[in-house]
């Protein structure tokens, strides 16, 4: 997916552009939902999954949502340290294409997140998964409401776990 720039090092610009995607489909579809859907709104899509409209003024699974709106500013805070200390990495390692790919992925999904607390002062959420078998850890099954954002920091998350686990086995 990267391509060599000059002197044979592997680009920067095909990350960032990934990251962009995933910046503009997740700012896409919460205007969608901001432009439709009232708060609490919700639309049955299947029997497991519901577009709703929700608002998360903390942070992964409402944490410190209710701590009086300095969170705001701290979770803001995070985000661009964190942009900027995944861009750096992007910088020094382009080349190695699934922990880029990884960096990436959060990357979108950080900035999608700072955006809107900049703008809302809450992460708008609207993909309402829903299971019997989770009741008994979530509220009448519904896992917590999340967005675009947070799927591409997820799955960033889950494939630099997997990127850390092929280089040890390599190195072994």
């Amino acid at each position: 997916m990267a391509r060599a720039a000059a002197g044979g090092r592997a680009s920067l610009w095909p990350w960032l552009a990934w990251a962009a995607v995933i910046l503009v489909a997740d700012q896409f579809t919460k205007t969608l939902i901001l432009g439709y859907y009232q708060l609490g709104d919700a639309t049955p899509v299947t029997s497991f999954f519901n577009i709703v409209r929700a608002h998360n003024t903390g942070a992964a699974f409402s944490f410190l949502a209710t701590a009086g709106g300095w969170q705001r500013w701290l979770f803001t805070g995070i985000g661009v340290a964190a942009t900027l200390f995944i861009v750096w990495q992007l910088r020094q390692h382009p080349g190695q294409k699934l922990f880029a790919f990884s960096l990436s992925s959060i990357l979108g999904g950080a900035v999608g997140n700072v955006v809107d607390r900049l703008m809302h002062g809450y992460v708008v959420d609207f993909l309402d998964f829903h299971w019997a078998f989770l009741a008994g850890m979530f509220h009448g099954g519904h896992f917590p409401a999340f967005n675009i954002a947070d799927a591409g920091i997820s799955v960033g998350a889950a494939c630099l776990v997997l990127d850390e686990l092929l280089r040890v086995r390599k190195t072994s």
